[in-house]
């Protein structure tokens, strides 16, 4: 199956999945039955969504290309691989990373599924938004109901982008409040924006296992410590943003949000289902004995906050200066002491190990302070 993806890649590298999205739109309103293409966490929070908010659509399961690396149940359902699913006539939800439907929906089309729909992350947000509204948890930043006076509001958000990123399929525009970074700026010499992680003080060449946070450390140092301000500041990848416009930053401002957060993804049973695949048992221990070191009020509610299915991805985030600073002072000496608890050491490995880590930890600093902040949510948007 690896192999026919990656054929199925190189024949259709040129078609623009943006074109298949717009002829794919799903009305669950109108449909009976439907079966979901993939077994993760967007697959698992689409299928919760609809059966919460749409009780006359019925999710009968779940469909892979492969059970190697799927659970064989989701929600109690079945996961079936593709080629024993014999139904053809039923409607397919592909519920993965967008970069990659298409390339399913060509296989699923070549095998003759006739009814393919691909959920986009803007109906992916508009579908958690009404499940978490409906179970009364991760309020949404845009409220309908209650409009607000527009008024300037002002923030500095760095997209974290690295040399050896995929180029992007097609051009897009940034507002003039997002700025690039190069992260891992200090392991190359070559040079794709103006602003670098190594400038100032920094962990540049620590980027193979930070991943972005090697900005947010740079934006800690060199932006949050330097100044006194009433900005917004916060941290983007360079094809995954918070999906929030010039309107939603008044928002933020009018309604007083202290931190914006995307969506949570889903996990089955919690979210060990998630650090299970990316992190070692080892370095998972070394960040509880950091974790129980150095906050050990925290290290009581872990098990209690990271039980739950709930994961904030992607370590993406806007948040008041001063309570993003608070932050940083908190995760940074963690993710130190885990370098040094962990084995092999950091700098002898190149795994990400810590970006992952540093998810997790952002997951539980924000639920656990969840009653003391205005903390609201988004959606995420992927640039293809």
């Amino acid at each position: 199956m690896a192999t026919q993806l990656l054929l199925h890649i190189l024949k259709n590298k040129e078609q623009s999945l943006r074109k298949h999205m717009e002829q794919t739109t799903m009305s669950f309103t109108n449909t009976s039955k439907l079966i979901i293409f993939g077994a993760r966490s967007i697959a698992l929070g689409a299928c919760l969504a609809i059966e919460k908010l749409y009780p006359e659509c019925e999710v009968i399961g779940f469909m892979v290309s492969s059970l190697k690396e799927n659970p064989n149940r989701l929600c109690e359902l079945p996961v079936i691989e593709t080629d024993d699913y014999k139904d053809k006539d039923i409607p397919v939800l592909i519920a993965i990373p967008e970069d990659v439907q298409n390339v399913v929906m060509d296989i699923l089309s070549d095998k003759g599924f006739k009814h393919i729909y691909c959920l986009t992350s803007s109906k992916e947000a508009e579908l958690m938004a009404g499940y978490y509204e409906s179970i009364g948890r991760f309020p949404s930043l845009y409220n309908e109901d209650d409009p607000y006076n527009r008024t300037d509001s002002k923030a500095e958000i760095y997209m974290a982008k690295f040399y050896r990123d995929k180029p992007l399929k097609n051009a897009y525009s940034i507002p003039d409040w997002v700025h690039p970074i190069q992260v891992g700026a200090a392991l190359t010499d070559q040079r794709i924006t103006e602003l670098t992680d190594d400038s100032g003080e920094n962990i540049s060449t620590k980027n193979v296992n930070y991943c972005e946070l090697t900005a947010l450390y740079w934006i800690w140092k060199n932006k949050l410590c330097a100044e006194e301000t009433d900005k917004y500041f916060g941290l983007f990848h360079y094809r995954r943003f918070l999906d929030i416009t010039d309107d939603g930053l008044m928002a933020m401002k009018a309604e007083n949000v202290d931190v914006l957060l995307p969506y949570p993804l889903l996990h089955e049973p919690d979210i060990s289902e998630h650090h299970s695949r990316y992190i070692k048992e080892s370095d998972w221990d070394a960040m509880l004995q950091a974790l129980k070191e150095l906050h050990p009020d925290y290290a009581e509610r872990f098990q209690e906050i990271l039980r739950q299915p709930y994961l904030y991805n992607y370590n993406m985030i806007i948040a008041k200066r001063d309570i993003l600073k608070d932050y940083c002072e908190w995760l940074f000496p963690i993710l130190k002491r885990t370098e040094e608890l962990s084995t092999p050491k950091g700098w002898e490995r190149a795994d990400r190990y810590i970006g992952y880590l540093g998810e997790n930890l952002l997951t539980l600093y924000f639920m656990y302070h969840a009653e003391k902040w205005n903390i609201k949510h988004v959606g995420r948007k992927m640039l293809i």
